[in-house]
């Protein structure tokens, strides 16, 4: 049994974050059995898994079987190209091809080797997140109170995220907004996947995206898309569901496209997603100012890009 104060930059953290960050190894699913069963104790009493902690909370946590984990070694030390950093936030321009963190079969992401980078860093935390082909900004907290705020315009649909898509065949440059709802599912093969649903599902959460036309090839077109909600896959299952799927997309996309696009048939190559986190617009938690950051398109995406026929 060990007994845990949380210092201020624990604070405001919800319990469940809090135990699952102290006890790395430790499944989910015994973590919140613990909080159930009422083994853990805040201040000698029971506590809900949102639980917000504050300064000076003293935390109970039981001994528990920790499953044995790389060595920290086993963890590359690695530092991403920076757009941004001051004593409140990091944003790098994350290259396609590294998940944010690991799980789910990765060992490691971003966020475990920028901590193996940073060994003196007393904080670092992802603010949000990127699927593991899409390129672009990423935004890490080097403070908690940066994390909460920051966690906390996200969620209310404060910040401006634009990614840029090319897909397949002529997007119509009238088709501005894709309002539809999805959903989110593990398929029989374990995986997790989205697919659009009726407005009226029972499990359908809605979804805004809107477009916006960039430049036009003969068998493609290259996208502004900006969403206005942030679900998983979004804008790869309402683009594929418009009939125009992103070039490269392995989940979601046009598979036979993509095969011949990867093995470089017709004289052109390309083997990632196109879809980048070009620009992010957001309040500084600290300041107030508004940071607006952008990344350029990858050098690959240049020359896709430059090498499509008109």
């Amino acid at each position: 049994m060990r007994h845990v104060r949380i210092d201020d930059e624990g604070a405001g953290q919800r319990l469940d974050n809090f135990l699952l960050r102290i006890l790395k190894g430790v499944p989910k699913t015994h973590v919140y059995r613990i909080i159930r069963s009422g083994e853990v104790r805040v201040n000698k009493g029971r506590a809900a898994a949102d639980t917000r902690l504050a300064a000076g909370d003293e935390v109970r946590v039981p001994p528990v079987v920790v499953a044995e984990r790389p060595s920290q070694d086993a963890t590359p030390p690695r530092e991403f190209p920076i757009l941004f950093e001051d004593e409140h936030l990091l944003a790098i321009d994350k290259p396609a091809g590294v998940a944010v963190h690991g799980g789910s079969g990765v060992s490691f992401g971003v966020i475990e080797q920028l901590r193996r980078a940073r060994p003196d860093a007393r904080f670092l935390e992802l603010v949000h997140r990127l699927d593991k082909e899409t390129s672009g900004i990423l935004l890490l907290a080097k403070k908690r109170s940066a994390l909460t705020a920051l966690q906390d315009q996200f969620r209310q649909r404060q910040t401006g995220k634009t990614y840029a898509a090319l897909v397949w065949g002529a997007w119509p440059a009238s088709r501005k907004v894709i309002d539809v709802a999805l959903h989110k599912y593990v398929g029989a093969d374990g995986e997790r996947r989205v697919r659009a649903v009726d407005d009226d599902h029972a499990e359908g959460r809605r979804s805004i995206t809107l477009v916006k036309v960039v430049r036009s090839w003969r068998d493609a077109s290259l996208l502004d898309v900006t969403i206005k909600t942030g679900r998983t896959h979004q804008i790869r299952v309402h683009l594929a569901g418009e009939g125009h799927a992103i070039v490269g997309d392995e989940k979601y996309g046009d598979f036979a496209r993509n095969k011949a696009l990867a093995r470089g048939e017709g004289g052109l190559r390309f083997e990632r997603m196109f879809l980048h986190a070009r620009l992010l617009r957001f309040t500084h938690p600290a300041t107030g100012e508004t940071i607006e950051l952008q990344a350029p398109l990858p050098p690959a995406c240049q020359a896709l890009l430059s090498a499509l026929p008109a």
